[in-house]
């Protein structure tokens, strides 16, 4: 079985932000699974300060997670 999400683990911060993002594009896929009203609905979000500032949010906490598990990628002696 494969999974869309094996590891938590990224090489770098920058790997781990991409997949802060792809961790919160994926969630509000599974929320609304219909790609219709996704598109429908996203004029209204892209142009709303507010909801803007929540997905930051909710990437940042996705970020957090996935920097808590890459050891904040500092290396040990």
């Amino acid at each position: 079985m494969t999974t869309w999400l094996p590891s938590l683990i990224t090489a770098t911060p920058a790997e781990g932000y991409d997949l802060a993002v792809k961790l919160s594009r994926y969630a509000v896929k599974l929320t609304q699974p219909d790609a219709a009203v996704r598109d429908r609905v996203r004029p209204e979000y892209a142009e709303d300060a507010d909801a803007l500032i929540a997905i930051s949010q909710v990437v940042a906490t996705h970020f957090a997670t996935v920097a808590a598990a890459n050891g904040y990628w500092r290396q040990v002696p």
